[in-house]
């Protein structure tokens, strides 16, 4: 008998993503923090830039978008935007009240990520960082402070779109951040799911002295933790490593 190639196709865990259409740096991130046996099964959905239309309009085709990670018979599907997630308190829940009618499969958004990581760190008082316009860094600090967090602090950088978001470095992210940063603050969120922010995560804990979480960490994790998934992540900060946030309560399926 030959040996074959050890392929996993997800014998853990299959994931379905639905993830922005110009973003080109969620996938590789996410498949790095991820085990072997969870898979990741993506589907786009039109966004290029920031303005208030392009976001909303990233929502048009939800359902059809829903329906064809469902055909894939995906264990979880995760809306994977944090500037459309956290447009509002109200969104998210309406995503994945969508998201769930259309496919029949339970579903969460980045911004229910975000909000389940800053929890289990004991953060009550956030310096957020940005890449984006006003209007939707100003829109990320509303959702925040009416999720029970303060913002203290961070700034933001003024880029519209997906592609000039990619276009930043690592280093280039770090030399900001580490400048940025309110070390006063609980913790550091790194906000957008665009950016080559996972390389930085380690290094900038290691100068602020403060736990750093980023977009797709912070789904990563709770895609892992939430399926009951434990294993050991390195270089992506205390949200992985921590002892006391290694887990979270399992969500049953629910097909």
């Amino acid at each position: 008998m030959p040996t074959l190639p050890d392929i996993d196709y997800g014998s853990r865990l299959r994931a379905g993503l639905l993830v922005p259409s110009g973003n080109s740096v969620a996938e590789p991130e996410i498949r790095a923090m991820l085990p072997r046996q969870v898979s990741m099964l993506v589907t786009r959905l039109a966004l290029r830039g920031s303005s208030r239309p392009e976001l909303m309009r990233m929502l048009d085709r939800l359902e059809a978008a829903s329906g064809l990670l469902a055909d894939a018979e995906v264990d979880v599907i995760v809306f994977h935007c944090t500037a459309v997630s956290t447009f509002a308190p109200e969104l998210a829940g309406g995503i994945r009240e969508r998201i769930q009618s259309a496919s029949g499969i339970r579903c969460f958004t980045t911004a229910d990520a975000i909000l389940a990581g800053l929890t289990r760190l004991n953060a009550r008082r956030v310096s957020l960082l940005t890449p984006y316009i006003d209007e939707v860094h100003a829109r990320e600090i509303a959702f925040l402070e009416a999720s029970g967090f303060q913002v203290a602090g961070g700034a933001n950088l003024g880029i519209n779109t997906n592609s000039e978001m990619a276009g930043l470095s690592s280093a280039a992210i770090l030399d900001w951040a580490r400048d940025a940063i309110d070390p006063r603050a609980d913790a550091c969120l790194i906000s957008c799911t665009a950016i080559k922010s996972a390389p930085v995560i380690a290094e900038l804990e290691r100068v602020s002295g403060i736990p750093v979480l980023t977009s797709n960490q912070s789904m990563a994790w709770h895609l892992m933790r939430s399926n009951g998934i434990d294993g050991d992540v390195v270089d992506y900060g205390r949200l992985f490593s921590d002892p006391a946030v290694r887990s979270a309560e399992p969500v049953a399926a629910a097909r």
